[in-house]
Protein backbone atom coordinates (compact mmCIF):
# COMPACT_ATOMS: atom_id res chain seq x y z
CA UNK A 1 0.00 0.00 0.00
CA UNK A 2 1.41 3.38 -1.00
CA UNK A 3 1.89 6.26 1.41
CA UNK A 4 -1.05 8.04 -0.25
CA UNK A 5 -3.24 4.98 0.17
CA UNK A 6 -2.41 4.69 3.89
CA UNK A 7 -3.24 8.36 4.48
CA UNK A 8 -6.45 8.10 2.46
CA UNK A 9 -7.56 5.04 4.44
CA UNK A 10 -6.94 6.86 7.72
CA UNK A 11 -8.67 10.08 6.64
CA UNK A 12 -11.56 8.45 4.78
CA UNK A 13 -12.48 5.22 6.52
CA UNK A 14 -14.74 3.25 4.21
CA UNK A 15 -18.47 3.35 4.71
CA UNK A 16 -20.22 0.05 5.28
CA UNK A 17 -22.22 -1.67 2.56
CA UNK A 18 -25.31 -0.69 4.52
CA UNK A 19 -24.25 2.98 4.56
CA UNK A 20 -23.72 2.91 0.80
CA UNK A 21 -27.07 1.18 0.19
CA UNK A 22 -28.86 3.74 2.37
CA UNK A 23 -27.18 6.61 0.51
CA UNK A 24 -28.28 5.12 -2.82
CA UNK A 25 -31.86 4.77 -1.54
CA UNK A 26 -31.88 8.43 -0.55
CA UNK A 27 -30.77 9.49 -4.02
CA UNK A 28 -33.13 7.08 -5.79
CA UNK A 29 -36.07 8.44 -3.80
CA UNK A 30 -35.37 11.91 -5.22
CA UNK A 31 -34.71 10.90 -8.82
CA UNK A 32 -37.15 10.51 -11.68
CA UNK A 33 -36.79 8.35 -14.76
CA UNK A 34 -34.43 10.02 -17.23
CA UNK A 35 -33.45 12.94 -15.04
CA UNK A 36 -29.86 13.95 -14.29
CA UNK A 37 -29.87 12.16 -10.93
CA UNK A 38 -31.16 8.86 -12.31
CA UNK A 39 -28.50 9.06 -15.02
CA UNK A 40 -25.80 9.67 -12.40
CA UNK A 41 -27.06 6.69 -10.40
CA UNK A 42 -27.01 4.47 -13.50
CA UNK A 43 -23.41 5.53 -14.14
CA UNK A 44 -22.46 4.80 -10.53
CA UNK A 45 -23.92 1.30 -10.72
CA UNK A 46 -22.17 0.64 -14.03
CA UNK A 47 -18.85 1.90 -12.65
CA UNK A 48 -19.19 -0.52 -9.73
CA UNK A 49 -19.72 -3.36 -12.21
CA UNK A 50 -16.68 -2.31 -14.24
CA UNK A 51 -14.45 -2.30 -11.16
CA UNK A 52 -15.62 -5.83 -10.40
CA UNK A 53 -14.89 -6.99 -13.94
CA UNK A 54 -11.41 -5.51 -13.97
CA UNK A 55 -10.59 -7.14 -10.64
CA UNK A 56 -12.20 -10.51 -11.40
CA UNK A 57 -10.93 -11.42 -14.86
CA UNK A 58 -8.27 -14.13 -14.64
CA UNK A 59 -6.08 -12.92 -17.49
CA UNK A 60 -4.21 -9.74 -18.37
CA UNK A 61 -5.90 -9.12 -21.72
CA UNK A 62 -9.43 -9.07 -20.33
CA UNK A 63 -8.37 -7.06 -17.28
CA UNK A 64 -6.88 -4.40 -19.55
CA UNK A 65 -10.01 -4.21 -21.72
CA UNK A 66 -12.18 -3.93 -18.60
CA UNK A 67 -9.81 -1.28 -17.24
CA UNK A 68 -10.09 0.69 -20.50
CA UNK A 69 -13.90 0.57 -20.25
CA UNK A 70 -13.65 1.70 -16.65
CA UNK A 71 -11.26 4.55 -17.48
CA UNK A 72 -13.50 5.84 -20.28
CA UNK A 73 -16.59 5.68 -18.09
CA UNK A 74 -14.93 7.24 -15.04
CA UNK A 75 -13.46 10.08 -17.06
CA UNK A 76 -16.65 10.82 -19.00
CA UNK A 77 -18.71 10.68 -15.82
CA UNK A 78 -16.25 12.84 -13.87
CA UNK A 79 -16.04 15.40 -16.67
CA UNK A 80 -19.85 15.62 -16.82
CA UNK A 81 -20.12 16.09 -13.06
CA UNK A 82 -17.31 18.65 -13.02
CA UNK A 83 -18.82 20.63 -15.91
CA UNK A 84 -22.48 20.50 -14.93
CA UNK A 85 -23.27 19.18 -11.46
CA UNK A 86 -20.49 20.65 -9.31
CA UNK A 87 -21.06 24.21 -10.57
CA UNK A 88 -24.72 23.77 -9.63
CA UNK A 89 -23.61 22.72 -6.13
CA UNK A 90 -21.73 25.99 -5.78
CA UNK A 91 -24.86 27.89 -6.81
CA UNK A 92 -26.75 26.49 -3.82
CA UNK A 93 -23.93 27.45 -1.44
CA UNK A 94 -22.06 24.13 -1.35
CA UNK A 95 -18.73 25.35 -2.70
CA UNK A 96 -16.71 23.32 -0.16
CA UNK A 97 -18.49 20.11 -1.20
CA UNK A 98 -17.96 20.91 -4.88
CA UNK A 99 -14.25 21.53 -4.30
CA UNK A 100 -13.94 18.30 -2.30
CA UNK A 101 -15.64 16.43 -5.12
CA UNK A 102 -13.31 17.95 -7.75
CA UNK A 103 -10.26 17.04 -5.66
CA UNK A 104 -11.40 13.46 -5.09
CA UNK A 105 -11.99 12.95 -8.80
CA UNK A 106 -8.65 14.49 -9.69
CA UNK A 107 -6.89 12.05 -7.38
CA UNK A 108 -8.71 9.11 -8.98
CA UNK A 109 -7.61 10.29 -12.42
CA UNK A 110 -4.00 10.48 -11.23
CA UNK A 111 -4.16 7.03 -9.63
CA UNK A 112 -5.76 5.53 -12.77
CA UNK A 113 -2.87 6.94 -14.80
CA UNK A 114 -0.34 5.38 -12.43
CA UNK A 115 -2.20 2.08 -12.64
CA UNK A 116 -1.45 1.88 -16.38
CA UNK A 117 2.24 1.38 -15.57
CA UNK A 118 1.65 -1.74 -13.49
CA UNK A 119 1.43 -5.35 -14.63
CA UNK A 120 -2.30 -6.19 -14.59
CA UNK A 121 -1.51 -9.62 -13.13
CA UNK A 122 0.53 -8.23 -10.23
CA UNK A 123 -0.59 -7.83 -6.64
CA UNK A 124 0.42 -4.14 -6.84
CA UNK A 125 -2.05 -3.63 -9.71
CA UNK A 126 -4.83 -5.38 -7.79
CA UNK A 127 -4.05 -3.40 -4.62
CA UNK A 128 -4.02 -0.05 -6.45
CA UNK A 129 -7.26 -0.80 -8.31
CA UNK A 130 -8.89 -1.90 -5.05
CA UNK A 131 -7.82 1.36 -3.38
CA UNK A 132 -9.16 3.36 -6.34
CA UNK A 133 -12.44 1.41 -6.16
CA UNK A 134 -12.72 2.14 -2.44
CA UNK A 135 -12.01 5.85 -2.95
CA UNK A 136 -14.65 5.99 -5.68
CA UNK A 137 -17.13 4.15 -3.42
CA UNK A 138 -16.52 6.76 -0.70
CA UNK A 139 -16.98 9.59 -3.22
CA UNK A 140 -20.19 8.03 -4.57
CA UNK A 141 -21.56 7.62 -1.05
CA UNK A 142 -20.99 11.32 -0.37
CA UNK A 143 -22.70 12.26 -3.63
CA UNK A 144 -25.67 9.94 -3.23
CA UNK A 145 -26.19 10.41 0.49
CA UNK A 146 -25.72 14.15 0.87
CA UNK A 147 -24.48 16.33 -1.99
CA UNK A 148 -26.83 15.33 -4.81
CA UNK A 149 -30.02 14.96 -2.73
CA UNK A 150 -29.39 18.44 -1.36
CA UNK A 151 -28.84 19.76 -4.88
CA UNK A 152 -31.96 18.03 -6.22
CA UNK A 153 -34.08 19.57 -3.47
CA UNK A 154 -32.80 23.09 -4.19
CA UNK A 155 -33.04 23.12 -8.00
CA UNK A 156 -35.59 25.28 -9.71
CA UNK A 157 -37.55 23.58 -12.51
CA UNK A 158 -35.46 25.51 -15.08
CA UNK A 159 -32.18 24.48 -13.46
CA UNK A 160 -33.35 20.87 -13.21
CA UNK A 161 -34.21 20.89 -16.94
CA UNK A 162 -30.79 22.34 -17.73
CA UNK A 163 -28.99 19.62 -15.74
CA UNK A 164 -31.19 16.95 -17.33
CA UNK A 165 -30.03 18.11 -20.78
CA UNK A 166 -26.43 19.07 -20.06
CA UNK A 167 -25.23 16.10 -17.99
CA UNK A 168 -25.67 13.50 -20.76
CA UNK A 169 -24.24 15.94 -23.32
CA UNK A 170 -21.05 16.30 -21.32
CA UNK A 171 -20.80 12.55 -20.74
CA UNK A 172 -21.19 11.93 -24.48
CA UNK A 173 -18.60 14.60 -25.29
CA UNK A 174 -15.92 12.30 -23.84
CA UNK A 175 -17.42 8.81 -24.15
CA UNK A 176 -19.10 9.45 -27.49
CA UNK A 177 -22.83 9.41 -28.18
CA UNK A 178 -24.27 5.96 -27.64
CA UNK A 179 -20.90 4.87 -26.27
CA UNK A 180 -20.27 1.21 -27.01
CA UNK A 181 -18.25 -0.61 -24.40
CA UNK A 182 -15.26 -2.48 -25.69
CA UNK A 183 -16.05 -6.19 -25.93
CA UNK A 184 -14.45 -8.28 -23.21
CA UNK A 185 -14.06 -11.78 -24.55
Amino acid sequence: MSFFDRIAAAVMPPESASDRANARKVAESLSAAGDWLSTVLQHHAHIETLFGEALDYPDAERRLVALKNLAITLTAHANAEESVIYPALTEIGEKADAMMAYNEQAMVKIEMGLLEKLDPMSEDWRDKLTHIRDAVAHHVCEEEGKWFPELQQHLSPADRARLNARFPQEFDRYAGPGHEWLPVT
